[in-house]
């Protein structure tokens, strides 16, 4: 998990690039921005350029305010594992996927892995998770819906 973790933080660059990108996206200024989310100028102002690592609830003040996904910005600050409350690996180049994806808007990556998560949950069995299997499931496995 650890590793994961890493990898996604190294390849997406800080939280602070990543929200100041989105705020010139929205065409808001720093100040703009601060009083919408309800936090000071100085303090967004060391977030985006990497001084300060915000929490989990500033994160979600400033997703809120600039209309984007609360879970993307905890992924991006490292929060959160892109694969939590998914059935693993191939959940996590998914979503690594969707989240790096140049040519998305935040609206599309919101979407597509609230679609993804979906579909996880509609195929995963309810099983407890230390019984989830470990070899690779054969199509007769898989659940169908009519």
């Amino acid at each position: 998990m650890a590793r994961l973790s890493d990898r996604v933080a190294g390849s997406v660059g800080s939280v602070g690039e990543y929200l100041a990108e989105q705020r010139r996206n929205a065409q808001l200024s720093l100040r703009q921005l601060s009083d919408l989310a309800g936090v000071s100028n100085p303090y967004l102002s060391q977030i985006e350029r990497g001084l300060r690592k915000p929490s989990a609830d500033v994160l979600q003040q400033l997703a809120k305010a600039l209309r984007i996904s609360a879970e993307t910005l905890y992924v991006r600050a490292g929060i959160l594992d892109p694969d939590d409350g998914s059935d693993g690996r191939s959940a996590s180049g998914v979503v690594d996927a969707v989240l790096l994806d140049p040519v998305l808007n935040e609206r599309q990556k919101r979407v597509l892995l609230d679609v993804y998560a979906s579909f996880v949950r509609e195929n995963t069995p309810d099983e407890p998770a230390a019984a989830k299997p470990t070899a690779k499931k054969s199509p007769a496995s898989k659940r169908t819906t009519k």
